[in-house]
């Protein structure tokens, strides 16, 4: 059995990227977004179907391609594909801006999640925080709040403007305005964008081609994210006890989907790979766990609703039963 750097050095044949493949699904991945949006605004009444009805679809899967096109932009983050390429790293960065992510802000917060996954003693920054069960009893009203507030499903529902405006932005343009400048020209870009679109086409058109696909795919990001780490198999362990290589395994899920799934998420449900090693494309991910005996029994979760619930009643660390618990086994219910 590999394990450790064995196991890390068995996945590095797919850190590799096919750089057709990279730029194939970059630029479809592209034009499918722009074509959904400009069909919010021009899709036609057919075989009497109400144009609006049309629209609205469009703006569903625009939320789809935002949350695909993201991922791919994160794997351009993590130098899994298309580095060196000029244009790339444009079209990269103007996507990072429209997703209000300003692109270094999200590289530094998503590498120290990365790097510090699983700890149960570590700053959460880019990641939800995690307390132990007696640590949770012992804190005080204000900090047990606020740690529930940002693990709450309302947190996650409306994350466009919780975790993405209020925290990728202005939170972190208030802690250090010299150095998160670009935050704030984030938000400005945003808002100049909105109103345009306002004064232009009217408030339906906004809410349509701008504020849906951003609410709809920022919600389905932020809870696959929260998903991926806060699932009832998950293991945190002390720092002194904890290495790369098994946080990976054991504190990272599999997203079980169908292949329509997997492909609008570009397959981040392959999430225990990924931390295992970054580097590996999006698109080589069911490879390496298909090739590698090690990676076939990661710890599970889906998207269906009673997973959806036993993931979110997820509160604490509890040592001694060595998993996740909710509110009932704190003996708060």
């Amino acid at each position: 059995m590999l394990s450790g750097k064995e196991l890390i050095l068995a996945t590095k044949p797919f850190a590799k990227e096919i750089r057709w493949k990279s730029w194939y699904h970059t630029i479809t991945g592209f034009l499918l977004l722009i074509g959904a949006i400009i069909g919010t605004y021009i899709f036609p009444t057919i075989m009497g179907i109400p144009a609006i009805i049309g629209k609205i679809l469009c703006s569903i899967f625009a939320a789809i391609m935002l949350s695909r096109v993201f991922i791919i932009f994160h794997d351009y983050q993590h130098h899994a594909i298309l580095q060196k390429s000029i244009f790339a790293n444009f079209l990269f960065t103007l996507f990072g801006i429209y997703m209000i992510t300003p692109p270094n802000i999200w590289k530094r917060s998503h590498d120290h999640h990365h790097n510090n996954n699983a700890k149960l003693f570590s700053a959460s920054i880019g990641s939800f925080p995690i307390m132990t069960k007696q640590k949770f009893m012992d804190v005080d009203k204000k900090e047990r709040f606020y740690y529930l507030a940002v693990r709450h499903p309302l947190n996650m529902f409306f994350a466009y403007l919780t975790t993405f405006m209020y925290g990728m932005c202005i939170q972190s343009f208030l802690s250090n305005p010299r150095r998160h400048w670009d935050s704030l020209a984030v938000l400005i870009i945003h808002f100049t964008i909105a109103g345009f679109i306002v004064f232009n086409f009217g408030w339906l058109a906004w809410f349509i081609s701008f504020f849906l696909p951003f609410f709809l795919s920022h919600m389905l990001g932020s809870y696959l994210f929260y998903a991926q780490h806060n699932f009832p198999a998950a293991i945190y362990k002390p720092n002194t006890e904890w290495n790369y290589a098994g946080a990976a395994l054991e504190s990272s899920s599999y997203m079980e989907m169908n292949k329509i799934g997997h492909w609008m998420t570009a397959n981040i449900g392959y999430h225990h790979v990924h931390h295992l090693n970054s580097r590996i494309p999006f698109y080589r991910l069911p490879e390496a766990m298909a090739a590698i005996p090690e990676l076939q029994r990661p710890g599970r979760t889906s998207l269906s609703p009673s997973n959806i619930i036993k993931c979110l009643r997820l509160k604490a660390w509890d040592p001694e039963l060595n998993r996740m618990v909710g509110y009932s086994e704190m003996g708060l219910e």
